[in-house]
């Protein structure tokens, strides 16, 4: 498989809850990459949590630092990247998404409410309307989402191993071979 995906990154998109950084963990060692989760990394170079980053300075300065996290991680390869659920939202972050292969795990909104139900680190969450507040994200975000090179639809009860080994079996459906260029 690496050498399928000759060393370039796999970038993780979708919506919190989907299970981004959990697929990406049982993926990176099956193509023998490392693996990022690029919240982690915003988390530790500011040295402070996601929601206390919303509440000092506000989801634009939270989006740039996310841009900021994803032009250094495009530069290296051989990764699986585990991305921030709103990634996709700025256009500048499309030119380093598209250095690798872009997998959205599309999850339903029920799907996704019952598992973020008792999540309080997800800062666009603090909604009186949860539900409601992923159901409007989710709507604004599908266009984008949906120019990921490879969608997997994931359904209720299908465990991270099985997503996986569907990305994974996936895969070379969306390869461009070196004889297309």
């Amino acid at each position: 498989m690496t050498s399928l995906l000759q060393g370039v990154n796999l970038y993780l998109i979708g919506m919190m809850g989907s299970g981004k950084t959990t697929v990406g963990r049982l993926l990176a060692p099956q193509l023998g990459y490392g693996f990022v989760d690029t919240d982690s990394i915003i988390v530790q170079a500011a040295g402070k949590s996601i929601n206390q980053i919303f509440a000092d300075s506000g989801e634009a300065a939270f989006r740039q630092l996310e841009s900021d996290v994803l032009a250094q991680v495009c530069a290296y390869t051989k990764l699986t990247i585990a991305t921030g659920g709103g990634i996709i939202s700025r256009r500048e972050n499309w030119s380093y998404l598209h250095h690798g292969l872009i997998v959205w795990l599309d999850a339903a909104v029920e799907l996704l409410y019952t598992r973020l139900l008792e999540d309080n680190t997800r800062p666009l969450l603090q909604d009186a309307d949860p539900k409601g507040k992923l159901r409007s994200l989710l709507e604004q975000r599908t266009p984008l989402y949906s120019q990921a090179d490879l969608r997997i639809t994931i359904s209720e009860g299908e465990t991270p191993e099985q997503i996986a080994t569907r990305i994974i079996e996936a895969i070379p459906s969306v390869l461009k071979t070196p004889a297309a260029h």
